[in-house]
């Protein structure tokens, strides 16, 4: 039989990329999709500015990263959605032998109630809302059969909240399915979601703490949250 492994996936570069404990911190700081300056990066892996500036080439090499020149001063951030929910997918299976254990510590409750996945949310509020929208009638499955589409029973749900979502922009997938990786659920991630979290944000229903983390705040709870299926975990 004639050998095919050489045009099977090229992963063992990728993971070679990720295997490193700075660039993953480094990788794992990026996915709250916001720019970071190399500084920022190398104080969230613990590492020197120069230790930093060689990782960072390798990962813009790999074409995990990319960078934006802002005046005199370059900023990193993920390369797309497919980089930030391929880590996504490698914390569930790499943490999935100590999950329970790992979210005991105050901060990582944190984490755990509500984050930012590269843009949208995710942890238990995440999960909340695509629970919601489909307790609601408000998705089905779009004709290409990979994601969601808006029913009018979706539309009506979200102007409640006073949104109206944009046109799908044909450059990116408007809502589909996203892998939790603390709750071993699905939340919802696309252009949809984005706004969503956008939303809740400039409603002050939500704000961001520190890294990625995100808090519910008192008009959250107040407004928000009974607009929802109660998430699985109370706010730490």
């Amino acid at each position: 039989m004639k050998h095919t492994a050489t045009h099977e996936p090229r992963i063992a570069r990728v993971a070679a990329m990720v295997a490193d404990p700075a660039r993953s911190l480094m990788l794992a700081y990026l996915l709250s999709g916001e720019l970071a300056s190399a500084g920022e990066l190398a104080s969230a892996a613990s590492i020197t500015p120069a230790t930093a500036s060689g990782h960072l080439a390798k990962l813009l090499e790999a074409g995990l990263l990319v960078c934006e020149a802002r005046g005199r001063h370059r900023y990193y951030k993920l390369a797309d959605n497919d980089v930030a929910h391929a880590l996504e997918s490698l914390a569930v299976v790499a943490e999935r032998s100590t999950h329970e254990r790992m979210w005991e510590h105050p901060a990582r409750k944190r984490l755990r109630f509500a984050r930012c996945c590269y843009g949208h949310l995710a942890g238990a509020l995440g999960v909340s809302v695509l629970t919601t929208l489909h307790e609601q009638a408000g998705l089905k499955i779009n004709q290409e059969g990979e994601g969601y589409e808006l029913t009018p029973a979706g539309l009506a749900w979200l102007a409640k909240m006073d949104l109206q979502p944009k046109v799908p922009l044909s450059a990116r997938r408007f809502a589909y399915p996203c892998l939790d990786w603390s709750e071993r659920k699905d939340h919802l991630a696309g252009q949809l979601a984005d706004e969503l979290l956008q939303h809740f944000i400039q409603k002050a229903w939500v704000r961001r703490v520190d890294g990625r983390a995100l808090d519910l705040t008192p008009l959250g709870v107040q407004v928000l949250l009974p607009m929802l299926v109660k998430p699985a975990i109370n706010n730490a």
